[in-house]
Order: structure tokens, then C-alpha cells, then sequence
């Protein structure tokens, strides 16, 4: 039997809300959007590169995602020593090409599990909560939501293109 994306629930976009909430609803959407792209289709379609020459694959955002949710939340703020999920010295693009139908589902809950944990590592945590990454340069909290939702909205326009050619299927 071959596995399908299961269908998601976006949550409603944030209108009038403080700051924290704001930016955590605005990254709830895009989060449930890049999933709501993908429910429905077969791991199959999943890996299909709809846009050639691109390589560029629904699958591919999914693994490219949990992997930055990983790294900006967990590795980079809080200073968690997990590794990366897919990247490799080898091959930093890995999450993009990488995945099969065979791996899809673990791919779904490995983002999943990025998301949960970036809101754990995030929890009861000020935005003005400063870190160091590599290059010596300072963020905060604060950035790491901007750049996360700058981050799924630019990749749900791909997902959105890549829809489409799948199944014709087009939506916010």
C-alpha cells in the first residue's frame, strides 16, 4: 500500500495579538500550509521535480525544512548537540534531493517532530534572547521567527508551483 500525505488543518492567520503571539501564529500557518500542500498526494508525487530542470521536490522542502527548524531552534538557539538531520559535509544538499517513497512518511514525522521541539526549545524563552552563530554575528529569538516564517513562505510559493503540476490543485 502506498503511503499518502494525511490532510492538515491550518491554523487561522493571527489578526490582533501581541508580538510573541503574532509571530508564533504567522509561523503556525506557514508551517501547516507547506503540509497542506503536500496532503493528499502519494509519496510518489511527493518526489516528483515538476519544474525542470529543478530538481526541486515537495519531499525535498519537507526534509529541507525540518532540517532548518533543527538547526535555527535547537542547535543554534538553545545550543542542543543533535546533529544535523539530512545535511552532510558530503552532500549539503541532501535534504532536498535525498528521500525516497520509502522514507517519506519518516520525513513527515521527523518535520513533525523539528516542530515540536523548535516550540519546546522556544517556550518561556524572551524574544530579546540573544546567541552567537559560527560567523560571530548576535540574533535573538526575534529573528529566528521572522526568518523561519520568511523561510516556509518563500518555500510554499515552490510548493505551490509544484502543486499545481502534480494534480492541477492551486490554493492559498
Amino acid at each position: 500500500m502506498t503511503w499518502t500525505a494525511p490532510p492538515v488543518e491550518r491554523r487561522e492567520r493571527p489578526t490582533a495579538a501581541d508580538e510573541r503571539a503574532m509571530l508564533q501564529g504567522w509561523l503556525d500557518h506557514h508551517r501547516d500550509t507547506l503540509l497542506a500542500k503536500c496532503a493528499g498526494l502519494t509519496a510518489e508525487q511527493l518526489l516528483r521535480a515538476a519544474t525542470p530542470p529543478s530538481g526541486l521536490t515537495l519531499l525535498g522542502l519537507v526534509r529541507h525544512l525540518a532540517d532548518v527548524e533543527r538547526y535555527w531552534f535547537r542547535m543554534r538557539f538553545t545550543g542542543e548537540d543533535v546533529g544535523d538531520l539530512y545535511f552532510t559535509e558530503e552532500d549539503p544538499d541532501a535534504d532536498f534531493h535525498g528521500g525516497s517513497p520509502a522514507t517519506a512518511a519518516a520525513d513527515f514525522a521527523a518535520l513533525r517532530a523539528e516542530i515540536a521541539a523548535g516550540d519546546a526549545a522556544a517556550a518561556g524563552r524572551g524574544l530579546d534572547e540573544t546567541f552567537t552563530v559560527p560567523d560571530g554575528r548576535i540574533l535573538n529569538l526575534r529573528w529566528i521567527y521572522v526568518h523561519m516564517i520568511e523561510e516556509y513562505a518563500r518555500h510554499n510559493g515552490h510548493a505551490d508551483l509544484l502543486r499545481e503540476a502534480i494534480d492541477g490543485a492551486t490554493g492559498s
